[in-house]
C-alpha cells in the first residue's frame, strides 16, 4: 500500500501517544468511524498497526520484521521517489556497497543506466538487477543466504566486506528511534551493515516515512554516523533537529520536476 497523508498522521498519533480507540481517532481526524475502521484495516493488513477490540496499537514485536512481500508493497511509490533521488546523486564511475532492503532494491533498478559503477552487495536481488547493466561490475559477498529475502549475511560476509573501501555505502534500516538510534531485527544483518559503514567514505541512508519511531531489537548505529538521509517526507520531531545537530543532510524525495529537495 501507499500511505495517504491521513494514514501517515494516524501512524504518528499511535507512535507518539500509544494505543488509540477507533472513536478517539475518528474525533482527532474529523472522519466517521467507518472511515477509521477502513484505514485501520488497511494499516493492519500492511503490518503497520495491530488491532485489538475497539482500537489499535503498534505491532508488538521488536524481534521480527514484516514479511518480505509485504515490505515490497508498503509505500512503493515513496520508495521509488527515494530511489530516483539517490540515483540522481550517484555519479558515474564510482564504487558503492548496497545492502539488504526493498528500498535498496528500488535504488538498484534506478542505477541500471549508470556507467562505470563497481557495486559490492550482499543482496542477491540487487546483484540480479545490476548484472543486467553491462557497464556495471557487480561483486557478490559470500556468506549465508537468508531465504526470506535473498540477503547474504554472517561472519564470512563481514570479512568479505572488510576488503573494500568504497565511495558510497548505501544502507536501509527497519527503524529509527527518537534518540537517533538506527535499529534492525537480525543481529547478523546488523554486523554486516556496521562493516559497510566502516568501509565507506560516505554513508547514505534510505528510509521512508514509516521507519521513523518504529521499534526494532538490534542497535546498528546512531544518526551521527550517517552523512545523508534520503526520505519521502519531512521527518517528524525530534528527527529534524537531530539531523541538524549532527550535520546530517536530509534529502526529501518529492517526485516533482526537481528530483529532490535538500536541507
Amino acid at each position: 500500500m501507499n500511505l495517504s497523508p491521513r494514514h501517515t498522521q494516524m501512524l504518528d498519533v499511535v507512535r507518539l501517544q500509544g494505543p488509540q480507540t477507533i472513536e478517539s481517532l475518528a474525533e482527532q481526524f474529523g472522519v466517521t468511524l467507518q472511515t477509521v475502521r477502513r484505514d485501520v484495516q488497511r494499516l493492519a493488513e500492511a503490518g503497520l498497526l495491530s488491532r485489538f477490540h475497539g482500537g489499535v496499537r503498534l505491532p508488538g514485536s521488536t524481534t521480527e520484521n514484516i514479511a518480505y512481500r509485504q515490505r515490497q508493497a508498503i509505500n512503493s511509490d515513496a520508495k521509488t521517489r527515494i530511489a530516483k533521488a539517490i540515483a540522481s546523486r550517484v555519479p558515474n564511475g564510482c564504487s558503492l556497497i548496497l545492502n539488504i532492503g526493498t528500498t535498496i532494491e528500488a535504488v538498484a533498478r534506478e542505477l541500471t543506466q549508470h556507467r562505470g559503477l563497481r557495486v559490492i552487495t550482499n543482496n542477491l536481488h540487487v546483484a540480479a538487477l545490476l548484472s543486467a547493466n553491462p557497464d556495471c561490475e557487480v561483486i557478490i559477498a559470500g556468506g549465508q543466504v537468508r531465504a526470506a529475502d535473498q540477503g547474504i549475511m554472517g561472519e564470512a560476509t563481514v570479512e568479505f566486506m572488510r576488503q573494500f573501501k568504497v565511495d558510497i555505502g548505501l544502507i536501509g534500516i527497519s527503524g529509527i528511534e527518537s534518540d537517533g538510534t538506527l535499529r534492525d531485527y537480525d543481529y547478523r544483518e546488523v554486523k554486516v551493515a556496521r562493516t559497510i559503514i566502516e568501509q565507506s567514505r560516505e554513508v547514505w541512508l534510505a528510509a521512508d516515512q514509516s521507519k521513523f519511531n518504529r521499534p526494532a531489537m538490534v542497535e546498528l548505529t546512531k544518526l551521527d554516523d550517517i552523512d545523508v538521509v534520503f526520505t519521502d517526507q519531512d521527518p517528524p520531531p525530534p528527527f529534524d533537529a537531530l539531523m541538524e545537530q549532527n550535520n546530517v543532510e536530509c534529502v526529501i524525495a518529492t517526485g516533482l520536476e526537481s528530483p529532490f529537495q535538500s536541507h
